[in-house]
């Protein structure tokens, strides 16, 4: 008992694992490989380095999906989902309404800037002589 209801834990946490580790380096070596074969082979048509590269990238996605990092990924987007569909996002007239009063915000804010702007360089030419 450490105080306060705590125990000490003195089991190693050895976290995903050796294979994980290779997983993300494979995935992270096919990335950089597709990255740097386009770069490479630039003098190819673009109708194979693009396509290339995409399947690179597909595969180094798929590779890092197969890892605990991955899983957890997949959890975290699919929770994600769920939370978009509780959104109750606005209409269009209300989309529209909230535009327009930023847009007219803004201007108001624009022409108070300038006119500060303007005040304060005729105030700068008054107490330097240069004007007025």
């Amino acid at each position: 008992m450490l105080g306060f209801g705590y125990t000490m834990n003195t089991n190693a946490d050895t976290g995903p694992g050796m294979l994980d580790t290779v997983k993300l380096a494979t995935a992270a070596a096919i990335l950089v490989g597709g990255i740097v074969a386009y770069y490479t082979y630039e003098q190819q048509s673009m109708l194979i380095a693009v396509p290339a590269v995409l399947v690179a990238v597909a595969l180094a996605i798929t590779v890092f999906m197969a890892t605990e990092r991955g899983r957890l990924l997949w959890k975290f987007i699919q929770g994600s989902r769920v939370e978009i569909r509780k959104v109750i996002w606005p209409t269009r007239q209300e989309t529209l309404q909230t535009t327009l009063t930023v847009f007219v915000f803004a201007l108001i804010l624009a022409l108070f800037f300038w006119g500060l702007d303007f005040f304060l360089l005729w105030i700068t030419r008054l107490l330097t002589g240069q004007g007025g």
